[in-house]
């Protein structure tokens, strides 16, 4: 088959990573070519609370303890650089997204934390971040210890990347949106085919999908799929909020900030972490419920307008893998595993990615490197994680995680049948009572799929990819739909 676009470089996922990476790209003299299954700056990018900083948690210690002192100062060095970086390219290209400076706060929920804080405070100075340390808050409510780190930012990352896009377009650079890529032949030249069967060949092709669609890696047995609910309202004009982006980690995560809007300030309030699709969580709904009480607890007066849930992966040693998609891959990068920091993140990657691709080298690019594998710091992760996809497998396929038949079903909930020879079926039963049937093995690697009441989708528990009620892809891996299912001859249907 011969190609439709022939380019220097394609760049795989209209998100932060994948724009970024494009517009650095063209602006340094290739021609791009970027493909988006969905929209532009829609998915994981556009629904996540935005806070750009070099501060980020406990990543510190963490790195510090996995990777040690000089992977700890490199990635403080990658993402100081990425956020100031955005402010300037926001202030040069006249971008308008609503970029305010603001201090990020890490804070302990109660004495107990404070240690770990402490020992944080001391990582991140040793990186060379300037931190403050303090056991007084101007938090509304009560809380431990916390560290400050002054001039980072927040912004409307849509907004940003829109104008990113409007960039890149300007330049050397093309966009094709509602075009999702199934097969990638690693040439050279290299070649992805679209599903309705057209096809772009290019020198470069980076796979910045959020979770990769082509992980000749195996990067899926060291990344974890991590699903966290949000939930938003505008500021009681009575409120006491401080000003900046604070963050508590833990077993209870809570993350929050103020955002211009409609003339005042909107509340946005992030929590609750949980696997998508696994059977044993209380699911969405409940999530939503507990942070919407903690957020009312914490600002009286707030009143919940918006809700959302956003999902992010997360690496075995708390550092993104970015660049070689596999050992003997030349021409072929990816980019994954943000751990919740995928705006500065995305930008530090999209800078590495460019300077790979262009220079053949790139500053932190060892850090970085998805082949990079430390048995001591990272094996035992990896096992664990493996394990559960394990038992998802075998565990799910029991006849415990079975609805009987259709009239078990609910309007507005689904519920995973037995389909005799064609196998097990996903059914969702809408509004009007019409049943929706598809295969319930996800199109990744066969895992079976759990219906989320609270967002009305189908998710696979091991690897995140999520599926409306027909099958259609929400998120990857997966890059083919849910196979339709015939409900004829199926036992235990009830019809």
């Amino acid at each position: 088959m011969t190609s439709d676009v022939r380019v220097d470089a394609a760049v795989v996922g209209g998100g932060m990573v994948g724009l970024c990476t494009a517009r650095e790209l063209a602006r340094a003299g290739r021609t791009v070519a970027l493909l988006e299954a969905d929209r532009i700056a829609h998915g994981v990018t556009g629904h996540t609370t935005a806070k750009l900083s070099a501060l980020q948690g406990l990543a510190y210690s963490r790195i510090r303890k996995a990777r040690g002192d000089d992977a700890a100062r490199q990635y403080a060095e990658s993402q100081q650089d990425a956020v100031t970086y955005i402010r300037h390219l926001t202030e040069r290209l006249g971008i308008d997204c609503d970029l305010e400076a603001a201090a990020a706060c890490t804070y302990a929920a109660d004495a107990v934390g404070d240690d770990d804080l402490r020992v944080e405070a001391d990582a991140a100075r040793a990186a060379g971040l300037d931190i403050s340390y303090t056991r007084e808050t101007t938090l509304p409510f009560p809380a431990g210890a916390a560290m400050w780190l002054a001039d980072q930012a927040q912004f409307h990352p849509r907004k940003f990347l829109l104008g990113i896009a409007a960039d890149l377009l300007r330049g050397r650079g093309r966009i094709w949106e509602r075009t999702r890529v199934t097969h990638l032949s690693e040439g050279p030249p290299c070649k992805l085919t679209t599903s309705a069967g057209h096809t772009v060949e290019a020198t470069d092709v980076v796979v910045a999908t959020h979770y990769p669609v082509f992980d000749r890696g195996l990067l899926f047995t060291r990344l974890e799929p991590v699903r966290e609910v949000v939930v938003a309202g505008p500021v009681p004009t009575d409120a006491h909020i401080p000003e900046g982006m604070f963050l508590t980690e833990g077993s209870n995560t809570r993350s929050f900030r103020t955002a211009p809007h409609a003339g005042g300030r909107v509340l946005i309030v992030a929590g609750e972490k949980f696997i998508p699709g696994d059977p044993k969580d209380p699911g969405a709904a409940w999530h939503f419920q507990v942070l919407t009480e903690w957020a009312r607890r914490s600002f009286p007066g707030f009143a919940v307008t918006r809700r959302w849930a956003t999902q992010d992966t997360f690496s075995t040693d708390h550092v993104p893998y970015v660049g070689r998609l596999h050992p003997r891959a030349e021409h072929t990068y990816v980019a994954t595993g943000f751990g919740g920091w995928g705006l500065s993140g995305g930008m530090a990657a999209a800078r590495l990615l460019t300077a790979r691709v262009v220079d053949g080298s790139a500053p932190w690019a060892e850090l970085y490197d998805p082949v990079r594998f430390r048995p001591s710091t990272e094996g035992l992760k990896a096992l664990r994680l493996g394990a559960r996809t394990a038992k998802h497998f075998v565990a799910d396929r029991l006849p415990g995680g079975f609805a009987d038949s259709v009239e078990d079903i609910a309007p507005g909930r689904g519920a995973v049948l037995r389909g005799g020879g064609a196998g097990p079926q996903a059914v969702h039963r809408d509004a009007s009572g019409r049943l929706h049937r598809v295969s319930a093995r996800c199109t990744h690697l066969g895992c079976i799929v759990h219906f989320s009441e609270a967002e009305g989708t189908w998710e696979c528990p091991c690897h995140g990819s999520r599926f409306d009620v027909d099958g259609a892809v929400l998120e990857g891996p997966a890059v083919h739909p849910l196979e339709p299912h015939d409900e004829e001859g199926e036992e235990g249907s009830g019809t």
